[in-house]
């Protein structure tokens, strides 16, 4: 999600892509544009960690992930942009992950070494088209609780994701008008 609201803009792309791997003052380790990016990403992070919809989307989730629901909300919520991509743009989803993947690549020397180690696989995977489907969208869960202290649960978050479907679908379209707007006024008053 955080690539498309970056809204095509290279630097905006890599610091919005980054910004996890990026903490503290450390954002001053990077070019203007891409820490723009990454103070971009911060902004959207507390918009929807106060969110109404995506508060209602982290209880759907709370009995499996814990403190980690909002975690898994992010992944589901990618898993919905994905899904009913072209309601949302005119591009096809395969050409825009294409095109983020090239801009990722064409910044690979500055990355963190984090970001470094799983661009790779995420490319390879295709891992923007792959959270469309569920298959790709566990795949994604289960990376998470390998490689961090995400919980092992992506058997039972799969299954609140198809119990719950539409009404995480209806959150998912209010959150994301909302973020889209925020995300343009923010820009234009930066």
């Amino acid at each position: 999600m955080h690539l498309y609201l970056s809204d095509h803009v290279e630097h905006i792309m890599v610091g919005n892509f980054i910004a996890d791997s990026v903490k503290g003052k450390r954002i001053n380790d990077y070019p203007s544009g891409i820490s723009r990016g990454i103070l971009l990403h911060r902004k959207i992070d507390n918009f929807s960690d106060q969110h109404p919809m995506v508060k209602a989307s982290k209880k759907h989730f709370h009995s499996v992930y814990g403190k980690y629901s909002g975690v898994a909300v992010d992944i589901i919520y990618d898993h919905f942009l994905a899904v009913n991509f072209q309601q949302y743009t005119s591009l096809i989803l395969n050409n825009f992950a294409t095109n983020c993947y090239k801009v990722l690549l064409k910044h690979w020397p500055i990355m963190p070494w984090e970001v470094k180690l799983f661009l790779p696989f995420l490319i390879k995977h295709k891992r923007l088209q792959s959270y469309a489907c569920f298959s790709g969208l566990s795949n994604a869960l289960n990376i998470m609780s390998r490689r961090t202290s995400f919980p092992d649960k992506t058997k039972e978050a799969i299954e609140t994701l198809k119990e719950c479907y539409p009404a995480l679908q209806k959150e998912f379209e209010c959150f994301f008008g909302d973020v889209v707007l925020y995300v343009k006024n923010y820009q234009e008053n930066a």
